[in-house]
């Protein structure tokens, strides 16, 4: 419980956070995006193509978010105007995005003096918050990034008419439909939020490692989607809201955490975490079959 170690925390779980946030819009409206963790792998990578080719940061990271917004483009035009079912069509994109990014990459991680040090140094940074004789702790540049996505996320859904249409989707997409809510055009930006969303936690995660990789993004998509759903067991109507998210990844990254202090192997974390999952949504279906 030092301060550090939280702080710790909240940088190690800012990349999960970012994605977590951006996935409760899809599925808030009954959706999935199973593309999330390749398309972060892949805006990593394109970033860094960038960088090596150019050295400039702002074109790299430009092109990576540009990534994000045609990824989700493309999925939200497969689901709502293609008519395929999201858990086929994001199936399908996330093989083609990672395939996309080994291809760009050439199998081949990029690091070195290919990611400019203005680059990596923003996963490095942060604002002073408390210091004391020799010892400073700093508010992470990551964290200060997964408090601003939660803010925009959470004002998105909660504050603009955008936000309940989503919900209005949720609930019953053709009622929605026949009270005037483009389904369509709502479907497609709510991937493109969750687009830009993974595009940025690849950003994170490569600055974060000074590297890009074709797999780094690999584990975001079921961590993510499993902190929206242990969200969902607290809220009482069992919607996805995305503070709600938030304490899911907090368990998420807290339980992380916890275990590499112990030296616990990693796919011992695996199985806690999918035992966490089917007991919050075990215990919340009981909870409700109860109250009913």
């Amino acid at each position: 419980m030092t301060g550090r170690n939280l702080l710790n925390i909240s940088q190690q779980m800012s990349m999960l956070a970012v994605t977590a946030f951006a996935m409760t819009v899809v599925m808030a409206m009954g959706d999935f995006d199973l593309s999330v963790g390749s398309m972060a792998s892949l805006a990593g990578i394109v970033a860094a193509v960038i960088f090596q080719a150019t050295g400039s940061v702002l074109l790299g990271v430009s092109a990576a978010i540009l990534v994000g917004i045609f990824g989700g483009a493309f999925n939200g035009f497969l689901v709502s105007y293609v008519g395929i079912l999201p858990f086929v069509a994001t199936l399908g994109t996330m093989t083609i995005f990672s395939g996309t990014a080994f291809l760009v990459s050439g199998g081949k991680t990029i690091f070195g003096g290919a990611i400019p040090t203005s680059f990596s140094a923003i996963a490095k940074g942060g604002i002073p918050i408390w210091s004391s004789g020799d010892q400073v702790l700093n508010l992470p540049n990551l964290t200060i990034i997964a408090a601003l996505s939660l803010f925009v996320t959470w004002f998105t859904l909660e504050k603009l008419v955008f936000g309940r249409h989503v919900y209005a989707m949720g609930g019953n997409a053709e009622a929605a439909r026949l009270a005037g809510v483009d389904v369509r055009r709502t479907r497609l930006a709510a991937f493109c939020i969750t687009g830009i969303g993974a595009a940025i936690a690849g950003l994170m995660y490569a600055s974060r490692v000074a590297s890009a990789n074709p797999t780094q993004g690999s584990g975001l998509m079921l961590d993510a989607i499993a902190a929206v759903f242990l969200g969902m067991t607290i809220g009482r109507h069992g919607e996805p809201r995305v503070l709600y998210t938030l304490v899911g990844v907090l368990i998420i990254g807290i339980l992380s955490n916890g275990l590499t202090q112990l030296s616990v192997d990693s796919y011992v974390r695996d199985i806690l975490v999918g035992t966490i999952i089917i007991a919050a949504v075990a215990a919340g279906s009981y909870v409700k079959l109860k109250q009913n």
